[in-house]
């Protein structure tokens, strides 16, 4: 379903701040596949997601999406190929309009508009039920500002519009990093169920490496814009986070010096 071939971006290139950000980066995920994505600060996890996600063009290499090059795409062209979440739970949704005007938004996104009423009561039902899915409440509330929502009923809701279309490839960028422990353990629980549901072909950054070995069916580790790790199955739900620091010992030659990462 996604297909990363020897990708490389350098940011500032000749100047005293050049970054060496992705080099040759490989990463090719199955449809179905959950994969977590780990490596300190610098790694090049947000670099290789915000790739695919074409923010910027890459110096060298091809990307494809269920066999599709959108290598060239530009970033609104490749965005009916995704669904994407965000770490701020600011930054998904509209927060003046209401929960199942969020929703219709989603529902409508790359279709013609026309003038027809902007929400049936069929729809409404529609966006009750899938709200139930969050078990937030928020299925009593669908006429509610999403402004007046707490950061991760937002996130939730988030993740939920995100999905709403069934995308080939769902990003997740640290999307509960901004949230406290409870409240992000709630979010995982909800995207566990939300991918397995629909079996999303998914792709998770995330600093904690708990989480990383906890979900998903496999885990790659990166470091100086290079995959350095890649496990999956059986072998993955056999990992503790002791056998992650070896293995980056192993691979880099260095410690892992991130405590948030260990720690959370």
């Amino acid at each position: 379903m996604l297909r990363v071939e020897n990708i490389y971006k350098t940011f500032n290139p000749g100047t005293v701040n050049e970054k060496k950000a992705l080099q040759g980066v490989n990463l090719h995920l199955r449809d179905g596949d959950f994969c977590t994505v780990i490596g300190g600060n610098g790694a090049g996890k947000s670099t290789t997601l915000n790739a695919v996600a074409g923010l910027w063009p890459l110096d060298e290499g091809k990307i494809f999406i269920d066999g599709i090059d959108i290598t060239n795409l530009p970033e609104f062209k490749r965005a009916k190929y995704l669904g994407r979440v965000f770490q701020d739970p600011m930054t998904g949704s509209a927060p003046g309009m209401t929960i199942e005007e969020n929703l219709a938004l989603a529902a409508r996104r790359g279709k013609a508009r026309g003038l027809k009423k902007g929400l049936t009561k069929a729809e409404r039902d529609e966006y009750t039920e899938l709200l139930k899915i969050l078990d937030l409440g928020l299925e009593k509330r669908l006429t509610s500002k999403v402004g007046l929502l707490s950061g991760g009923q937002r996130q939730a809701l988030t993740l939920l519009m995100a999905t709403l279309q069934k995308p080939k490839l769902l990003l997740l960028d640290e999307h509960t990093a901004a949230l406290d422990p409870k409240t992000a353990a709630k979010v995982l629980e909800t995207t566990d169920k939300i991918v397995a549901k629909d079996k999303l072909t998914t792709l998770m950054i995330t600093h904690n490496m708990r989480d990383a070995i906890a979900h998903g069916n496999r885990l790659i580790m990166m470091w100086e814009g290079r995959v350095i790790y890649d496990v999956c199955g059986e072998e993955k739900k056999k990992l503790q986070v002791s056998d992650l620091l070896k293995k980056f010992e192993e691979a880099s030659g260095a410690e892992f010096a991130n405590d948030r990462m260990m720690l959370g």
